[in-house]
């Protein structure tokens, strides 16, 4: 391994293991078996994983800053990599400002934990251009030409999270392009983006023909697997969500009747020229 990449290993091994580990807990707590059973609680108020996680990403923090020799840095790194698994894990908690944790909202948590591990993943491996060191002013260009790429597509990713496409974001990391596809693609209804289309809009009814259309098609053979690595929702959360995508699928299948022609749009003055 190339020298300083130690403390970026650890925290992506502690990073991968905390997530596991979490992830095994709270199922057993879920379920009621094993040696954990009930959540951690402290005068009757429910003690949050993301609560020692904030304090493990402090301390990572501040010992990476005060540190100069090795192995504290690695002392760093796990501390950041277990407490940045902890957050994460409760992302949708702090997104919705309510517990979701089992609620299909939960499941951006995985997609985020996903989304963190592979820059990590990057980071490791080394995100750089070879010899990019050795880059002299006459090469100024390049530099600023990577930087206005990355820039870009941080900010595309950023779009996309506004417009509801949480997978994109993820599959950005590996494939940067995806996130300026997804960056100029329609909102998904119930985004914070889709809320700024007109009521009663094309864009809205495109944005509904094409939510429910993904779901019909794709989204439904993607849920086993969230729910394989996140757990599979409450049974109320569930028939919610059923609901929700069975009124999208009845508006993808309206919004074919009710928006107009391109003839009828036109009007008759414009169809006779």
């Amino acid at each position: 391994m190339a020298a300083g990449k130690e403390p970026v290993a650890l925290c992506l091994l502690a990073f991968i293991v905390t997530f596991l580990l979490t992830r095994l807990v709270t199922r057993t707590i879920r379920s009621g078996r094993g040696p954990f059973r009930n959540n951690v609680s402290s005068g009757g108020v429910h003690i949050h994983h993301a609560v020692p996680g904030l304090f493990l990403l402090l301390a990572g923090s501040l010992t990476s800053l005060a540190s100069y020799d090795s192995s504290s840095l690695n002392i760093a790194g796990l501390c950041v990599g277990a407490g940045a698994s902890l957050v994460l894990d409760e992302f949708a908690l702090i997104l919705h400002l309510r517990d979701v944790y089992w609620a299909h909202q939960g499941r951006a948590s995985v997609q985020a934990v996903a989304l963190a591990g592979m820059v990590m993943g990057l980071t490791l491996l080394g995100l750089t251009p070879e010899n990019v060191d050795e880059l002299t002013d006459r090469n100024a260009p390049v530099r600023w030409a990577t930087a206005a790429i990355l820039l870009s597509s941080f900010v595309c990713c950023l779009i996309c999270a506004a417009k509801g496409k949480y997978r994109l974001v993820v599959l950005a990391a590996i494939v940067p392009i995806v996130a300026y596809v997804g960056a100029v693609r329609l909102a998904r209804p119930g985004s914070p983006w889709y809320r700024r289309y007109a009521e009663g809009s094309r864009k809205q009814v495109r944005a509904r023909a094409r939510a429910g259309g993904f779901d019909r098609h794709v989204a439904h053979r993607l849920t086993w697997f969230g729910d394989l690595v996140a757990g599979a929702p409450t049974r109320e959360d569930a028939a919610a969500e059923s609901a929700e995508r069975s009124t999208l699928l009845v508006a993808s299948s309206q919004a074919d009747h009710d928006e107009p022609s391109r003839s009828e749009r036109v009007g008759p003055d414009a169809r006779r020229t």
